[in-house]
């Protein structure tokens, strides 16, 4: 059967995929686009499985936050490159799935693949067209879903870097400047009383024998020990770090002057804990040719 170029036309508008690749699909179905459609989306899934073990350390954070700005999701998507995640179908992608997080409040990331999108799709299957169509790994990470009585703040430094803070008090200026703040020094926790004791623990042990390195007696030995851990407690806590915009005031004092305080944050940034494959280029190359 001859395949006309509409055919070819309508085919590659509906699908994005290239022009070669629809006339193949179109000439194995006979010219049924519809059919043409399924086979290509089939094909499409298992060209995005084969993409699955490449590591996704590039992306975007992406914030939506309700009407009544009670309620505000985060959510972050990862691609190979930063091309690819600066992209209208990425970014296009990444919004409406915050979208949906927001409308239909999912439990997991498991549950957020399963639900449905404007196309029809669900998001895995929206996901991996995207994977075909693009040629890289995509892969929707995390996401938080949060609701307050209080008020939220945001901030998105570019892409890469998304903050959500839940406040009493204060006013949005006061918010925005708390958010731009984490976004900068990204503290563990709110205050020292959130503080995970697997982390205390373990600093201060590496404390206690770099202290004991010293030589100095226990007595002098233990002020140290108690002066550095006070110091990290400083550095790790929101409330204790000193503001970016006014280094002689801490987050702490700036809050209490305003009569206001962070009931809690969120801060993704994109990529933070995947570990990226180093790749030696030359050696890349020199391993083509041997194999060559």
């Amino acid at each position: 059967m001859a395949i006309t170029a509409s055919q070819v036309k309508e085919l590659r508008q509906r699908s994005g995929a290239g022009m070669m690749e629809c006339k193949k699909a179109l000439v194995e179905c006979d010219g049924d686009i519809e059919a043409a459609i399924d086979h290509m989306r089939k094909t499409g899934l298992a060209k995005a499985d084969k993409k699955a073990g490449r590591v996704a350390a590039e992306g975007t954070v992406t914030i939506k936050a309700s009407v009544d700005a009670k309620t505000i999701a985060i959510l972050e998507v990862n691609s190979e490159t930063d091309f690819v995640s600066g992209g209208e179908d990425f970014q296009n992608f990444a919004n409406e799935v915050c979208e949906i997080i927001l409308a239909q409040a999912p439990a997991d990331v498991d549950a957020l693949m399963h639900l449905e999108m404007a196309s029809g799709d669900t998001v895995d299957t929206a996901c991996r067209a995207l994977i075909a169509k693009i040629g890289e790994k995509i892969s929707v990470r995390r996401f938080s879903l949060t609701s307050t009585e209080g008020a939220f703040s945001f901030y998105s430094h570019g892409t890469r870097i998304g903050v959500v803070v839940e406040m009493e008090g204060g006013d949005d200026a006061l918010g925005k400047d708390i958010a731009m703040h984490i976004a900068a020094t990204n503290p563990v926790c709110v205050s020292e009383e959130q503080v995970p004791a697997e982390n205390l623990e373990k600093e201060k042990e590496i404390f206690v024998a770099q202290a004991k390195e010293s030589g100095k007696p226990d007595n002098i030995i233990e002020k140290m020990i108690e002066g550095r851990i006070k110091k990290y407690l400083k550095e790790i806590t929101l409330v204790g770090q000193p503001f970016v915009k006014d280094p002689d005031t801490t987050v702490g004092k700036l809050l209490a002057s305003n009569n206001a305080k962070v009931l809690s944050f969120c801060r993704y940034e994109v990529g933070e804990g995947i570990e990226k494959a180093e790749d030696n280029f030359a050696e890349e190359v020199m391993a083509q040719v041997r194999g060559s």
